[in-house]
């Protein structure tokens, strides 16, 4: 297995091949993409890629960055990784809440997981119009790692009532592959 790891990441301007050229440069450094997230936010494209190779590899992947940065016309960062190694067991739930949008949805729901002490593995946010009546609504779909050693009805429990609080329409399920 591969020992060395990237994290690079990349926004600029939105345009088309932006993801094939920076794969392609990944291969032909003799990198392979383990993990990846890509997203078109109003008129910007933003990236974060997890890339791992023999150190040779990174390494020619990381010379190629420069030129990328210019050919593409982004921002590009690099920083040197390692895999990543569980502290404690876990176990993956996933949180979507809905709501007519309003200022401030997200930090309230991210402090809650915050003072439980629960990490969140992976956030999403969008708005959109409600059908029939073109209200503004709000969607926050995430995966959180809850220590195996939590109550996870208490803590659902606890979580739905939050959101009541605040007039969010909540679930909390295990994530599913």
């Amino acid at each position: 297995m591969s020992d060395k790891y990237l994290v690079i990441s990349a926004q600029g301007k939105d345009r088309p091949g932006i993801v094939n050229t920076l794969s392609k440069a990944a291969v032909d450094s003799g990198c392979n993409i383990t993990n990846s997230r890509m997203a078109v936010l109003g008129g910007e494209f933003a990236l974060i890629l997890l890339i791992n190779g023999s150190e040779a590899a990174v390494a020619a992947m990381q010379l190629r960055l420069p030129a990328l940065e210019e050919e593409l016309q982004l921002n590009i960062t690099a920083k040197a990784t390692t895999p990543r190694v569980a502290a404690q067991r876990w176990i993956p739930y996933r949180v979507e809440v809905v709501a007519m949008d309003h200022p401030g949805i997200v930090h309230p729901i991210t402090e809650f997981f915050s003072n439980q002490k629960i990490n969140i593995e992976e956030l999403e946010t969008e708005t959109y119009a409600a059908p029939h009546t073109g209200a503004t609504m709000f969607s926050l779909l995430m995966t959180v790692a809850v220590p195996t050693s939590v109550s996870i009805s208490q803590l659902r429990e606890t979580f739905i009532d939050f959101c009541d609080e605040l007039n969010l329409d909540a679930s909390f399920e295990t994530a599913r592959d």
